[in-house]
């Protein structure tokens, strides 16, 4: 999931804009009496609020807070209703029917129905929408043929309302995780009305409808994007609202936690040290991993030997010692804490065996290489692990290669139209199932930007999908991992990560999960926060 992104906003301009009092200033007006608006930075301009469009962890931030799909997440992971009261599976999980709850209302006022995720769903796959997380779908039935166009009527799609409150979707196949699918943004329901009225601008204040504790009070591009409670949700949020602002340097933001600025601050990695004996300072393990991913149809990448040259050519274990923030090496990829993660698969730190790769593939001790591009967001983790790694491969293989840094949004679309010979990424889990991992390469995934496809991966994530035997299930996973982190390479793993953050003694009852979700309205301001 949800790749993480940056900013555009220097320091220089957003601490202009906190002399000029922008930022102190969210604790007064209309919010009488002691602040009670919870703030923290987002790092980046979320590149959208549609949420069938959504794809990155910026955009989760503040859709998780909007809007609530069917079922959401307890603190073990496990799926709870949401929007649905309760749900059910038929016909030995080739139908699963959910009931939503009666009180549901969107922001406007008018009801929740079934029809609106319905209408929702079927947007996600419909081809004219290329939504990048369509694949998320396509164990229903007919899903991958309507998106493919090789169907053109929606109907034939196993998405069905059967009144206002009833959904009943129909799977080709029975998958052991689909409730815990319906938690992701980009299964939100959206409302047939307010697009055909505003078509893209729907997700402005003032036109945004959303079903969840927050509505869309002001979106200041670049600057900040400002929830309040929505009065039409079934419980008030433990706060006033949520304010998050975009600053792309994490040591603004924890110069702004300091001063009383923010009430959360993800630490960046060279503080962690001097912070982790701090009685503010968080530790929570992460389902997500870091990669490097490769062009797999650009020279040299098109060749396996190049791409397991440079795989077996990094000392993962320098990780955790730059970055500070309790990072777990990896060279397989489904992460730690997940079902069927396997340490023991992976291109290790093997210098011999990395240039007899590079040598096998006609560039002796790295000699004729071309020159080739490393690209990254702009961030100072980022920054840190991608000028190690072009240290890494010039000293161990005897490559150069440039790096080249750019603005999250404008990263996203060109690792997705053009991808660059190199190129970094994260995944942090939608589910938590290693389906949410191992899908993510199959040929039709939106999200596999490696432009490499192996049926008989392919093959294997499918069918450990519906394998209901552990051992079995996790059997068939190691033979795909081997395919995906030994054999063809098109991807490097690097670590899976740790959250370090710092998060106000004045604030109760906020708590990350595992997959970095952040649901912000049991944020409570003890008595006396006004900070």
């Amino acid at each position: 999931m949800r790749p993480e992104g940056s900013s555009v906003i220097d320091r220089r301009d957003f601490l202009k804009l906190l002399g000029a009092g922008a930022l102190a200033a969210t604790g007064c007006g209309r919010d009488a009496g002691p602040r009670r608006i919870f703030r923290m930075n987002l790092l980046s301009e979320p590149p959208t609020l549609d949420p069938n469009l959504g794809t990155d962890n910026v955009s989760l931030r503040v859709l998780t807070n909007l809007m609530e799909g069917l079922t959401a997440y307890d603190e073990n992971l496990r799926p709870k209703p949401a929007a649905a009261q309760r749900w059910e599976r038929l016909d030995g999980g080739h139908r699963v029917r959910f009931y939503l709850r009666p009180d549901g209302r969107w922001s406007d006022g008018r009801s929740v129905t079934a029809r609106d995720f319905e209408y929702s769903w079927k947007r996600l796959l419909d081809p004219r929408t290329a939504a990048e997380y369509a694949y998320f779908l396509f164990d229903v039935e007919g899903a991958a043929d309507y998106n493919a166009g090789k169907i053109d009527d929606p109907a034939k799609v196993g998405i069905t309302a059967l009144d206002d409150r009833t959904l009943e979707v129909k799977l080709a196949r029975p998958v052991v995780f689909f409730p815990t699918v319906t938690t992701f943004m980009v299964l939100f329901p959206v409302r047939a009305d307010v697009i055909a009225k505003h078509g893209d601008a729907w997700t402005e204040p003032g036109r945004f409808v959303g079903n969840g504790p927050y509505q869309l009070d002001s979106w200041r591009h670049e600057y900040k994007v400002s929830l309040r409670p929505n009065p039409r949700f079934r419980r008030r949020p433990a706060n006033n609202g949520i304010d998050f602002f975009m600053v792309n340097e994490r040591t603004v933001e924890l110069t702004l936690y300091e001063r009383g600025d923010l009430d959360f601050a993800i630490l960046p990695p060279t503080e962690i040290p001097r912070f982790e004996r701090h009685r503010d300072f968080r530790r929570t393990p992460m389902l997500r991993a870091e990669y490097y991913g490769f062009n797999c149809r650009r020279a040299p990448f098109n060749d396996p030997r190049v791409r397991r040259a440079f795989s077996l050519a990094i000392d993962r274990s320098v990780f955790p010692r730059i970055l500070h923030g309790g990072e777990t090496p990896l060279s397989s990829w489904i992460p730690p804490g997940m079902f069927a993660h396997e340490p023991a698969i992976g291109l290790g730190f093997d210098l011999d065996r990395a240039r007899r790769e590079l040598t096998q593939a006609g560039y002796p001790g790295g000699r004729s290489f071309p020159d080739v591009e490393v690209a990254f967001n702009a961030d100072d983790e980022r920054k840190l692990v991608a000028e190690n790694l072009q240290s890494q491969w010039g000293e161990h293989l005897g490559v150069r290669v440039r790096l080249r840094q750019m603005e999250w949004k404008a990263y996203l679309r060109e690792v997705s139209a053009d991808p660059p010979p190199i190129w970094r990424l994260g995944w942090g889990a939608d589910y938590p199932d290693p389906d949410n991992f191992m899908n993510m390469f199959t040929a039709t995934s939106g999200n596999n930007h490696t432009r490499w496809a192996s049926t008989e991966f392919d093959h294997l994530v499918a069918a450990a999908a519906v394998e209901p035997e552990p051992a079995r299930r996790k059997q068939l996973y190691d033979e795909a991992q081997r395919i995906l982190c030994e054999r063809d390479a098109p991807i490097a793993p690097l670590y899976a990560r740790a959250q370090n953050y710092l998060a106000s003694p004045r604030v109760r009852g906020l708590w990350i999960n595992a997959m970095d979700y952040l649901y912000l309205e049991t944020a409570r301001f003890a008595a006396g926060g006004d900070a």
